[in-house]
C-alpha cells in the first residue's frame, strides 16, 4: 500500500469514528420505556473496531513519514512541519492584509481617519510568495506520498 492510500484510509477511518461517536452519543439515553433508534452496544463495538484499525494504521504512516524523503533530500516529516508553519504564516498575513485593506466610512471631515500602518499591497505580496512556496511544497509532498510504500 502506498502512503497516499494509507492517508486516504486514515481520513475515512477518522470520519467514520466521528460519525459513530455522534450516533453513539445520540442513542445513549432514551425516555423510560422507549428503545433507542440504534443499538448503542453495536455502535460502541463498531467504534472500537474503527479505532483499533486507526491504532494499527497510524504508526505505519508515522514511520513512512520519518523514512520518506523529498527530491531535495528533506524528510517528509520536515516537509509536513514546514507546510504547517507556512499555513500559519499565510493565515496571519492574509488576516493582516484584510485588516489593512479595510475601508472606513467617515460621515464628516471631523471624524478621525484611520490609516493602515503596513500597506495591504505589501502584505499581500508576501502572502502570495509564501502561497507559491506552499503550493510547490505540497506538490512534492503529494509526489512522495504516492511513491512511498507504507512499512509493515
Amino acid at each position: 500500500m502506498k502512503l497516499a492510500e494509507a492517508l486516504i484510509e486514515r481520513a475515512d477511518l477518522q470520519r467514520r469514528a466521528a460519525q459513530l461517536e455522534e450516533r453513539l452519543t445520540q442513542n445513549m439515553q432514551v425516555q423510560e420505556g422507549e428503545v433507542p433508534a440504534e443499538d448503542p452496544h453495536e455502535l460502541l463495538n463498531e467504534l472500537l473496531t474503527v479505532l483499533d484499525a486507526l491504532e494499527r494504521l497510524l504508526p505505519r504512516i508515522h514511520r513512512a513519514n520519518l523514512t520518506a524523503t523529498l527530491p531535495g533530500g528533506q524528510s517528509l516529516t520536515d516537509a509536513l512541519t514546514r507546510r504547517d508553519l507556512l499555513d500559519l504564516r499565510l493565515r496571519a498575513l492574509r488576516r493582516a492584509a484584510t485588516a489593512a485593506a479595510e475601508r472606513q466610512t467617515r460621515y464628516s471631515n471631523s471624524e478621525l481617519r484611520m490609516v493602515a500602518v503596513i500597506p495591504a499591497r505589501e502584505l499581500q505580496k508576501l502572502a502570495d510568495t509564501l502561497a507559491k512556496e506552499r503550493r510547490e511544497l505540497e506538490v512534492q509532498i503529494q509526489q512522495a506520498n504516492w511513491l512511498t510504500e507504507l512499512p509493515a
